[in-house]
């Protein structure tokens, strides 16, 4: 996606990163789910270049800070991950699936939403005007991931 506007290494950093952190995962599956975010966040940013590495890898770290060294979680613990995204959803009694379902919806509108805006950072910003039109990698890779977890709830494989 950033091969008309950017450098075109956004998908092949975020895939870098995310096979890495699957290996890792695969070495220490084992492990609480919340020390299981952290060396996945750990992992990208280490191995994803650019500016997703360490957005993407803060914010996994930071989730899996939040959590307890509880060997589960429920809704309840994701609901702590991502507050503003589930917690409208589960206070009015949807369950999990319904929650990432409506997650991976809003991910996927503002995605979309990018595409008439002008670039303000990153190396998309220096086209000025030509990068409106053109969808956001970041927004874009953030859905997939919401989709992924939606895949994941509902007890299908998330890749």
């Amino acid at each position: 996606l950033d091969s008309a506007i950017g450098d075109a290494d956004h998908g092949v950093n975020m895939d870098r990163g995310f096979t890495a952190a699957v290996a890792k995962v695969d070495e220490d599956a084992n492990r609480a789910p919340g020390a299981l975010l952290e060396l996945v966040g750990t992992t990208l940013v280490l191995s994803v270049g650019g500016a997703a590495g360490p957005l993407y890898g803060s914010a996994i770290r930071q989730m899996g800070r939040s959590l307890d060294a509880s060997e589960s979680f429920n809704a309840e613990d994701l609901l702590v991950l991502f507050r503003a995204a589930f917690e409208r959803g589960l206070r009015s009694g949807d369950d999990l699936v319904a929650a990432t379902g409506r997650a991976r919806a809003a991910a996927e509108d503002g995605m979309r939403a990018t595409v008439p805006l002008q670039a303000r950072k990153g190396r998309a910003s220096y086209l000025g005007p030509r990068s409106v039109g053109h969808q956001d990698p970041g927004a874009t890779s953030a859905a997939l991931l919401f989709a992924a977890l939606e895949r994941t709830a509902s007890g299908g494989d998330a890749t």
